[in-house]
């Protein structure tokens, strides 16, 4: 697991000492992704940078690696699960491997295969190949977008990063994209392949893209979900669960370091953590919660992981630190995302490296699974959906006369509207009339349906639920829930891997009928039947927390006033009308309504804004010297370990 940063120029570069120093300077800043070594590779158009972090102890296998005589270079971030087939594979058809390294596997498939190969890839990754004779870059993002990639095309360069803060320490502050802003008051994360600054994008996951000097890049989709049910038997959709779930848990443990697991109360990763323990009886689990009673999963943890026969190590964690480390954990997250589960995901993270370099999560399960309370809406709302058009359109005038939380409000709001409009994913934060109050330029154009209506499209033929998992697919799963995974593990030097997000499991999971994956009231079904007798009963029906936070009552109390100041000396007044957010703040704190997540969809933005724009914090300083700090700890610790 490491973290690149590369650019192509369309002109000839001159190895000079100041631009060889600005390579340095991208690649140092995302050291905490790749603290064991360090690689850069230089040619007349190319600039290679990488940071590793050893996870499988491969002769070899340090980066930028050439093959065929160094005509091939590659830089490359993540796992290729299927490495060592693919390696046999192409040493039956003559290919000769210097390195036992995935990574070269990567390189003689593309040798073999050309832009092709990538389809063969099952993991998570992000790359860049350059060959020095047809002086063509090749960089491709995995099918699901575990592992980031941003790019910035300018001024005849193309820069490519693992992370943002590469990309951005080439300029003197960020600059705020107005259109990106818009989408982030709604879905509380800047949807891809945007990003907050201006610019910068991500390379979208499934997508590859081939660049000469002297040309544009050329983004190409190599693989995209779609959603075929199949009618089949439950004992046949439970069998075909069972066995691509034990394949993929087993392929995701290869390592030859520690592998511990995520745990929290649900099904996810307690299924995850028990087929793992059928690998390895002594797998450590990790959580994480907090004092205030009914947010925490320490408790059901603990008994999951006793009834597993597996150890638990967990932490609580206080509104004080929870505070104090926000804004680096904002600076790691590179752009804003307000889901507050984040800063328990940096705090267990930083719990499990203190054992172990790898880590497996439950993350993609409700989304292939069709996991979340939402996906009961088409089943729950099919009643009202039946009544002629105009009776809807006057529970819809009834519902808009109705005081914001009034029992009744929201169920008549969506009743009323086809699911195109009433569903825009998991996080809906400000809808198109409060974005209008709050922002100062409020532009209709850049309206929900931007992001929503493409994807609809696509997934016109599908039933709601089915509809549902595309759009989550394509905007909370990539934009939400698995950047704050990779920059919170990756902000402790732990590798995430999540078994659920393989191409395998996908392939059965997409075959299952909506009404088995949502039936009588019950979300996931069939993976549930599927760990029956696997997982614990307790654990099977439970509601899942997902590391909750209680940022409700805290900015009620604790966080007010923290709160309070910070919305008013922050220097945002020209995008935001302060004054609309600081009403919601009182009437959180005063009334009855819970404003929380608003309020907080705000804050982030600003702390991040104070990070990237402003320039108030620093955090390049505290990585390098950190990091080698905490490796030469770490060998003295292993080799105190052996000695022993």
């Amino acid at each position: 697991m490491c973290g690149f940063v590369g650019y192509v120029s369309d002109h000839q570069i001159e190895a000079e000492d100041q631009e060889i120093k600005q390579l340095k300077k991208m690649t140092d800043v995302i050291t905490h992704r790749g603290p064991d070594d360090e690689g850069h590779f230089y040619d007349e158009h190319i600039r290679f940078g990488f940071r590793r972090l050893s996870i499988i102890d491969l002769e070899g296998g340090n980066q930028p690696l050439s093959y065929e005589n160094e005509r091939y270079w590659i830089i490359f971030n993540g796992e290729i699960y299927n490495y060592v087939e693919l390696r046999n594979e192409l040493i039956e058809e003559g290919y000769e491997f210097e390195t036992s390294s995935d990574t070269e596997v990567i390189l003689a498939n593309y040798v073999r295969k050309g832009t092709d190969s990538i389809k063969d890839l099952r993991g998570m990754f992000g790359f860049l190949i350059w060959d020095k004779e047809e002086k063509v870059l090749f960089g491709g993002r995995d099918p699901f977008g575990i592992k980031p990639f941003f790019y910035l095309e300018e001024d005849g360069l193309l820069y490519c990063a693992s992370e943002k803060k590469s990309i951005l320490s080439l300029r003197e502050k960020d600059e705020v994209d107005p259109e990106a802003l818009h989408h982030y008051l709604t879905y509380q994360f800047v949807p891809e392949p945007a990003t907050m600054s201006v610019g910068i994008k991500k390379l979208a996951p499934g997508h590859f893209f081939t660049k000469r000097p002297g040309e544009k890049m050329n983004v190409q989709s190599y693989w995209l979900p779609s959603f075929r049910a199949k009618a089949a038997p439950m004992e046949r959709i439970i069998k075909d669960i069972r066995e691509v779930m034990r394949d993929s848990v087993k392929v995701h443990m290869r390592s030859d370091v520690p592998v511990g697991s995520f745990l929290s109360g649900g099904i996810d990763s307690s299924a995850i953590v028990a087929l793992a323990s059928e690998i390895n009886p002594n797998i450590k689990t990790f959580t994480v919660g907090f004092e205030r009673e009914g947010f925490s999963e320490i408790d059901v943890a603990v008994s999951t992981a006793a009834a597993l026969n597996v150890e638990n190590i967990h932490y609580i964690v206080k509104p004080e630190e929870f505070i104090s480390e926000l804004p680096k954990i904002i600076w790691h997250m590179d752009d804003p995302v307000a889901d507050p589960a984040a800063v328990p995901l940096y705090f267990v993270s930083r719990e499990a490296r203190k054992h172990v370099k790898v880590v497996l999560s439950g993350e993609g399960a409700d989304e292939l699974f069709g996991g979340y309370t939402i996906y009961n809406e088409p089943n729950s709302l099919r009643g009202y959906q039946s009544l002629p058009l105009g009776l809807r359109k006057w529970f819809k005038k009834l519902s808009d006369l109705l005081p914001e939380g009034t029992k009744g409000k929201s169920f008549m709001e969506r009743g009323s509207m086809p699911l195109e409009e009433r569903y825009i994913g998991n996080a809906k934060m400000f809808t198109e009339q409060e974005k209008e109050q709050l922002l100062n330029s409020y532009n209709p154009e850049w309206n929900y349906q931007q992001v929503t209506k493409p994807l609809y499209d696509n997934a016109r033929s599908y039933a709601d639920v089915h509809k549902m998992q595309y759009v989550d697919m394509h905007t909370w799963l990539r934009g939400d829930i698995l950047v704050k995974a990779d920059r919170m593990t990756m902000a402790n030097s732990l590798e995430l891997r999540v078994p659920f997000l393989d191409k395998e499991v996908f392939r059965v999971a997409s075959q299952i009928s909506p009404e088995d994956s949502v039936t009588n009231g019950t979300t996931k079904y069939a993976l549930r039947e599927a760990m029956k007798g696997i997982v614990p009963d307790s654990v099977l029906h439970r509601r899942k927390l997902g590391f909750p936070v209680p940022i409700r009552h805290w900015l009620k109390n604790e966080m007010y006033e923290w709160a309070k100041n910070l919305i008013k000396q922050s220097p945002t007044d020209a995008y935001l009308d302060k004054n609309v957010i600081l009403n919601m703040l009182e009437a959180h704190r005063t009334g009855n309504i819970d404003y929380s997540r608003k309020i907080w969809t705000v804050i982030i933005f600003m702390i991040w804004h104070q990070i990237y724009v402003e320039g108030l914090y620093d955090f390049d300083d505290l990585k390098l010297e950190q990091y080698k700090e905490e490796v030469e700890s770490e060998k003295k610790q292993e080799l105190n370990i052996a000695t022993t």
